[in-house]
C-alpha cells in the first residue's frame, strides 16, 4: 500500500519557507476561525441544546436518553476549570473547528497534494456554511467533523506507510467517535465495506485489524451497556421522532441539493472531484474513504437523516477533491482556475456566513437577510417567528427564568420549599436549571428526554408551577387549583416558546408513584 507520490509532496511542501509552506498556510486559514470565534463567539445568547447538555453535565453517566456521554463529560469538564459564560462555552467548539481545519490541509497532504491544494481543503473546511455553523455551537456536531477527519488521516496515513499497527490508534478513535455521536457508526459502516473492495482487504490478514476493532468495541461497550440497563432509550426516541413528523423528509434530489447549499454551493463542486480522485488510479490506495462517503450518504438518504448529518464527512472529501483540482490545473493555461475557485468559495460562504453565525447585531441581521432574501436551512417542521429556528433558539431563555422567580417570590417560603417547577420540554427545565440559580429557583423537573431518567427528585406534586399545558394530558383536571400566573412569550425567540405559566396546587396523584405517566421521548 505504499506510494510515493505524497512523500513527493512533503519534500515539494518542506522546500519553501516556514512562512509560506503549506503547514504554515493551513495554521494561517485555521487562525481565521479563531478570529471568528472572538468576533461572534459570546453574541446572542445560549443556545437551547447547549443549556441542555450543561445540565447533563451536571448528572455524569454513561449515556442519555438523546445522545452519547462525551458532550456531558466536556460539559462537566468545562463546570470544573475555565466556566460556563458563552466565551468558556463555545471555546472548545472553536479549537475543534480550527483543529478540523489543519487536519484536512494535513488530509490533503497525506493523498499526495501539495501547497495548493493543502489550502484548498483548508479554506473549504472553514468556510463552508453548515461547518461554521456547527463550530460555533457547544453541541456534539463541533466535535464530529474534528474526530472524522482524524480517523481519515490516520487511514490515509496507514496507506502510505503501510503500518498495520495503525489500525489501533484508528480504533481508539472510533470508539471516542462513537461516545461523541452514533451517527459515525453507518460511516464506519461504509469505511469497512472499503476496506473489504480495495486493497486494504490485506488488513484483514492482520491482528492489528482486529485488535482496532476490539479496542473500538471496549471504548463503547459502557455506553452500549447504559443502553441495554435503559432498553435502549435512544431507538425509542429514533421510533417516537419518525412517528410524530417533527423533522422534515427530503426525496433523494432534494437531499442533494440540500447538500449542495449547506456547503455554500463553489465548496460542493470539491466532493464529485473528491470522488473522481479516489476511484482514479492515483486514488485507488485510499478508495476506502470514497467508499465510506458513498454508503453513508447513501444510508443519510434512505433513512431520512438530517442533512447536516452527512457534515462531518466533507472536510476530507474537501481535501480529496482539492488535490484533484490541484492536479488537473498544472497546465499555465488553466493556472487562473485556482485563485477563481478559492474567492469563489470565500465569497459566496462570506454571504451565507451571517445567517448561520450571529455575526451581526439582530436588526442588522433582519435587515440583510430580508435584502438578500436568504433563509437559513430547515430540518424540523416548528413555526418561526421573527428569528429562524437557530438563532430563535439562542433567546427568551434568561427571561423565562425571570418571570417563574418573580412568581415564585409571591409563594410563602413554606410553599416554596414544596413548589416544584415543572417544565415542558428539556430546553426549558434546562434554562430554568442554568438560569434559575441566580434568581433563587430550585432545580427544574420534566418529563422529557433524559430529564424524565432524573426523577421528580423530592416533590409529590403539592405545588407545581407548570411551563404550558405540561406533557400530561389535562393536567388541569388533576389538580385541585390551576390557574394562569405569567407567560414565556418574548420577541425574539421561538412562537412555540410563548407558554403560559400555570399554578397547580394539589396534583391529585402523588409524582413519586406516579412519575412513570410523565415519560416523554420525542
Amino acid at each position: 500500500m505504499m506510494t510515493s507520490t505524497p512523500a513527493i509532496a512533503k519534500k515539494q511542501n518542506a522546500k519553501s519557507s516556514p512562512f509560506a509552506s503549506g503547514i504554515a498556510i493551513v495554521l494561517y486559514v485555521a487562525l481565521a476561525r479563531i478570529i471568528l470565534y472572538l468576533v461572534a463567539g459570546p453574541h446572542y445568547g445560549y443556545f437551547r441544546d447547549e443549556l441542555y447538555y450543561l445540565a447533563c453535565g451536571e448528572h455524569p453517566a454513561w449515556g442519555y436518553v438523546d445522545q452519547p456521554p462525551l458532550i456531558a463529560w466536556i460539559a462537566w469538564l468545562l463546570q470544573h476549570s475555565i466556566g460556563t459564560s458563552l466565551w468558556a462555552l463555545r471555546l472548545p467548539p472553536a479549537l475543534a473547528g480550527a483543529a478540523t481545519i489543519v487536519l484536512s490541509g494535513l488530509v490533503a497532504r497525506e493523498l499526495g497534494g501539495r501547497r495548493w491544494a493543502m489550502f484548498l481543503a483548508a479554506l473549504a473546511s472553514l468556510m463552508a456554511p453548515v461547518l461554521l455553523g456547527l463550530s460555533n455551537l457547544f453541541t456534539m456536531n463541533a466535535f464530529d467533523a474534528l474526530l472524522w477527519t482524524a480517523i481519515a488521516y490516520l487511514i490515509a496515513h496507514l496507506a502510505n506507510s503501510g503500518r498495520e499497527s495503525l489500525w489501533l490508534a484508528i480504533g481508539a478513535l472510533a470508539g471516542i467517535t462513537v461516545l461523541n455521536k452514533y451517527a459515525v457508526l453507518f460511516w464506519l459502516s461504509g469505511v469497512i465495506l472499503g476496506v473489504c473492495l480495495t486493497p486494504f482487504r490485506q488488513s484483514l490478514r492482520h491482528r492489528w485489524f482486529w485488535l482496532g476493532c476490539a479496542l473500538a468495541a471496549a471504548i463503547s461497550l459502557p455506553n452500549f451497556l447504559w443502553e441495554w440497563r435503559h432498553q435502549f432509550p435512544f431507538l425509542q426516541l429514533m421510533h417516537n421522532v419518525r412517528q410524530s413528523g417533527r423533522d422534515i423528509v427530503l426525496s433523494p434530489p432534494a437531499y442533494l441539493l440540500a447538500q449542495a447549499q449547506m456547503l455554500g454551493f463553489i465548496a460542493a463542486l470539491l466532493v464529485p472531484l473528491a470522488l473522481l480522485f479516489f476511484f482514479s488510479k492515483r486514488g485507488r490506495p485510499y478508495q476506502a474513504l470514497g467508499w465510506a462517503y458513498l454508503v453513508f450518504l447513501a444510508e443519510m438518504m434512505l433513512l431520512h437523516g438530517k442533512m447536516y448529518y452527512v457534515a462531518p464527512v466533507y472536510p476530507m472529501m474537501f481535501a480529496a477533491g482539492a488535490v484533484w483540482m490541484e492536479d488537473a490545473t498544472q497546465r499555465r493555461i488553466w493556472i487562473w482556475a485556482k485563485p477563481a475557485l478559492a474567492l469563489a468559495i470565500a465569497a459566496i460562504a462570506g454571504i451565507y456566513a451571517p445567517t448561520i453565525v450571529p455575526i451581526l447585531s439582530v436588526p442588522n441581521f433582519l435587515a440583510y437577510e430580508h435584502k438578500l432574501g436568504i433563509e437559513q436551512q430547515k430540518f424540523e417542521h416548528e413555526k418561526e417567528g421573527v428569528l429562524p429556528q437557530l438563532f430563535a433558539d439562542m433567546f427568551g431563555w434568561d427571561e423565562m427564568a425571570q418571570r417563574v422567580a418573580a412568581y415564585y417570590r409571591t409563594l410563602s417560603p413554606e410553599e416554596q420549599r414544596k413548589t416544584a417547577i415543572f417544565a415542558n420540554d428539556y430546553g426549558e427545565a434546562a434554562a430554568i436549571d442554568f438560569f434559575g440559580p441566580r434568581y433563587g429557583l430550585p432545580k427544574s423537573i420534566s418529563g422529557h428526554q433524559t430529564y424524565w431518567l432524573w426523577g421528580p427528585r423530592d416533590y409529590t406534586g403539592e405545588s407545581l408551577i407548570v411551563l404550558g399545558e405540561g406533557r400530561e394530558r389535562n393536567m388541569q383536571t388533576k389538580c385541585a387549583s390551576y390557574s394562569i400566573v405569567g407567560n414565556t412569550e418574548t420577541p425574539l425567540s421561538r412562537p412555540d416558546e410563548w407558554l403560559p405559566i400555570y399554578h397547580c396546587r394539589g396534583f391529585k396523584a402523588n409524582l413519586q408513584t406516579t412519575w412513570p405517566e410523565f415519560k416523554h421521548w420525542r
